[in-house]
């Protein structure tokens, strides 16, 4: 019911943020942001250890701004393989995360506009899926279930229901299985690990 509330009030409240491309100043906002709303733990999380010095994938680093042009909303994406194939082959996707709003800003609609400006992106840009770890009971709203993420696994602790996926093209993740692993570019100067 809270969340047919919440579609309603959006729809009829007026338009008070805009959607754009997240650029290098908006970084210390973003991370603040991202403290206040998710928690010192954040960076504990599984998800965390797939985008830790790596850069989002192209043009998908977004963010909500207000009239004034504060960072009031973000949600990035980034770079994964998402198992192997039926053949064998790596299979390319994006991970989702994290989304977070102001708390100041709930109930506007803001996350479903950065979530639906995202997917509509990464479908422009040619990606295949994109997997995130999440609430179901909000993120179904977009394609997402965990249906398709059945047969992957992410790095660490995760759990097996807060897992989903959307494919961006119908069969995308068919026969996918394995680990989901960083793929995406590297952050400048961030260290790199040698094979043993």
């Amino acid at each position: 019911m809270a969340a047919v509330l919440d579609s309603v009030r959006a729809f009829f409240a007026p338009v008070t943020f805009t959607i754009d491309v997240e650029n290098p100043s908006d970084v210390v906002a973003r991370e603040t942001l991202l403290d206040r709303v998710m928690g010192p733990d954040r960076r504990k999380k599984s998800s965390e250890m797939i985008r830790r010095n790596r850069l989002p994938a192209e043009g998908l680093a977004l963010v909500a701004r207000d009239r004034d042009g504060h960072v009031i909303g973000t949600v990035r994406l980034w770079n994964v393989e998402a198992g192997i194939n039926y053949e064998g082959t790596p299979l390319d996707a994006l991970l989702l995360g994290p989304l977070a709003i102001d708390g100041k800003h709930g109930g506007k609609g803001i996350g479903s506009a950065l979530m639906r400006a995202a997917i509509l992106e990464a479908k422009k840009r040619g990606h295949g899926a994109i997997l995130l770890v999440g609430d179901a009971d909000y993120y179904e709203r977009f394609g997402f279930f965990a249906e398709k993420a059945r047969h992957l696994v992410m790095p660490g602790p995760f759990e097996r229901s807060r897992f989903l996926a959307l494919e961006l093209v119908e069969g995308w993740l068919g026969g996918a299985a394995g680990m989901i692993v960083p793929s995406g570019r590297m952050l400048a100067g961030a260290p790199v690990r040698k094979a043993a």
